[in-house]
């Protein structure tokens, strides 16, 4: 499926998401990532939720955003709280959604000039 969003010139958006990848800034990625308004992380390790961890959030910190929103992959499932704990201990709010949900969330909270961070399980 294909965005079409412009409020956020110059920012990394969701261009596009389906099935084994998420596309940002016309540029499709097959695996598991970060996407900051500034920032892009390719190298997120956490290949499915059963593989996340407190560390792959804790990770996240560093960025500052004010909200994360994790995209479970596919389907929405809910992680171990105790995995959420680094992103609340920072005082940053986390939402949780499938990822097709979180892209789009995504690019709605970045137009509006929300410091949001898009944590994505790519199934």
């Amino acid at each position: 499926m294909k965005i079409e969003r412009d409020e956020a010139q110059g920012r990394n958006t969701f261009t596009g998401y389906g099935e084994g990848y998420v596309e940002v800034n016309l540029k499709r990625y097959p695996s598991s990532l970060v996407v900051a308004g500034d920032r892009l992380i390719t190298s997120w390790p956490a290949a499915s939720l059963e593989s996340l961890t407190a560390d792959h959030l804790a990770a996240i910190v560093q960025l500052a955003p004010e909200i994360v929103l994790l995209g479970t992959g596919s389907a929405f499932r809910f992680p171990e709280p105790q995995l959420l704990a680094p992103l609340r201990k920072a005082g940053i709010g986390v939402e949780v959604m499938d990822t097709p949900a979180a892209c789009r969330t995504y690019n709605i909270l970045l137009g509006e000039g929300r410091n949001v961070v898009a944590a994505l399980i790519v199934p």
